[in-house]
C-alpha cells in the first residue's frame, strides 16, 4: 500500500484522494496545510495519521512513500524538488512546472533520487482516449485536427471586480493556455509527439496572463488548431479529421463520448462508461509506475515536450511570469 500526503486542500484534492483509495493501492496518510486549523477541518471528512503546517517536516517523515501537489503552479518546482531529494515519488497536478527550465530541473531531480514523477494529466489515462488512440488509423491521411477548451472562470468576475485571483495571476504562473489550453496541448503532445512549428495569439488581461488564445501546430502535411478561452463558454466539441472520416470528442480533457464518422458512412459511437471520477485512471497509473519502481516512462517526454511548446506559446504572445526571471 502507498502511503501518500498532499499538499492543498481544495475540492481538487479531495477528488483525487477519492480516486486514490478507489485503486486500493494508495492510502491518506498525511495532510499538508500552512493554518492547523485548516488541515484539521480537512481530515474531519478525511481522516489520516498526520497533519503537518511545515513542508520540510513533510518531506522527512519516513512514513510517507508519495505526495501529490495540488498547490499553485508556480510552487510546483521548489515543492517537488524538496520531496524527491528526500525520496518521495510525486504526483503533480498540470501544468508540471512554470516552464521548461523547471521541468527539466524536476526530471534531473526525480532520476538522480530514483523516484516517479508524474504529471496529474488525467485526460491521457482514460479509456476513451486510449480509445482515440486506437481508432486514429480509420481516419486515414490526417489533415485537420481542432481541439477545443473554452469555458468561462467562476473567478473571472472576481478578477472584472478588482480582486486578484490566482487563475489571473502571473505570479502563480497561470491564465488561459497554462490552465485549461494545457488539455489540448498535452492531449496534440500525447497523440502526435512534437510539432515542426508553433504559431500562437493571445488577448492579454491587464494582470499580464491571457484571456483567451489560439494556437497552431504544424506536423507537416497536418496541422492542429487549439482555441481556449477563460472568459467565454463553448459547446463545440473537438475533432481529427482525415481522408477517410473524421473523430469527434465531446469536451476532450474527460473525453465523455466519442464518435467516427467514416466518410460517407455512418457514425459509430466508440466511447464507453468511464468511472465518475476520471482521476481514478490516473491514480492507478502513477501506482502502477510507484510499485514497479518505473522512474523511466513515456509521460516524462510528454511533460517535458508539453511545457517547451508552454514555454514558446507564452514567449510568442507576452505573458511573462516571475519564475521566468529565475530561470535566466
Amino acid at each position: 500500500m502507498i502511503r501518500f500526503a498532499i499538499v492543498g486542500t481544495n475540492w481538487i484534492t479531495r477528488q483525487f484522494i477519492d480516486a486514490a483509495h478507489e485503486t486500493g493501492a494508495m492510502t491518506l496518510h498525511a495532510v499538508y496545510s500552512r493554518s492547523q486549523s485548516q488541515a484539521d477541518a480537512f481530515v474531519a471528512d478525511y481522516p489520516c495519521q498526520q497533519t503537518f503546517t511545515s513542508l520540510d517536516a513533510l518531506a522527512a517523515c519516513p512514513e510517507i512513500d508519495a505526495v501529490y501537489l495540488a498547490s499553485p503552479n508556480a510552487l510546483h518546482c521548489q515543492q517537488a524538488l524538496l520531496f524527491m531529494s528526500h525520496g518521495k515519488h510525486v504526483i503533480c497536478e498540470k501544468p508540471l512546472a512554470s516552464n521548461l527550465a523547471e521541468v527539466e530541473q524536476m526530471i534531473a531531480c526525480a532520476r538522480k533520487n530514483q523516484v516517479v514523477l508524474f504529471e496529474a494529466f488525467k485526460t491521457a489515462s482514460l479509456p476513451n482516449f486510449h480509445r482515440l488512440r486506437e481508432a486514429l488509423p480509420d481516419v486515414g491521411k490526417l489533415r485537420k485536427a481542432l481541439l477545443s477548451y473554452c469555458q468561462y472562470s467562476s473567478r473571472y468576475p472576481r478578477y472584472l471586480n478588482g480582486e486578484h485571483p490566482n487563475t489571473f495571476d502571473p505570479r502563480w504562473s497561470n491564465g488561459s493556455v497554462m490552465d485549461i489550453g494545457y488539455y489540448c496541448l498535452a492531449a496534440a503532445v500525447t497523440l502526435w509527439g512534437e510539432p515542426e512549428h508553433v504559431q500562437a495569439s493571445a488577448t492579454l488581461l491587464e494582470s499580464g496572463v491571457d484571456a483567451h488564445g489560439v494556437v497552431v501546430l504544424s506536423y507537416g502535411d497536418f496541422d492542429v488548431t487549439i482555441l481556449h478561452s477563460k472568459v467565454s463558454d463553448s459547446s463545440l466539441p473537438s475533432e481529427i479529421q482525415g481522408e477517410a472520416g473524421t473523430l469527434v470528442i465531446e469536451k476532450l480533457a474527460e473525453c465523455q463520448q466519442l464518435i467516427f464518422a467514416p466518410r460517407g458512412g455512418e457514425k459509430e459511437v466508440l466511447s464507453e462508461p468511464q468511472h465518475s471520477n476520471t482521476m481514478r485512471y490516473e491514480a492507478a497509473d502513477f501506482a502502477r509506475l510507484v510499485e514497479q519502481r518505473q522512474v523511466e516512462h513515456p509521460a516524462l517526454a510528454v511533460s517535458r515536450t508539453t511545457a517547451a511548446l508552454l514555454t514558446a506559446i507564452r514567449r510568442q504572445t507576452g505573458v511573462v511570469f516571475p519564475a521566468d526571471q529565475a530561470a535566466v
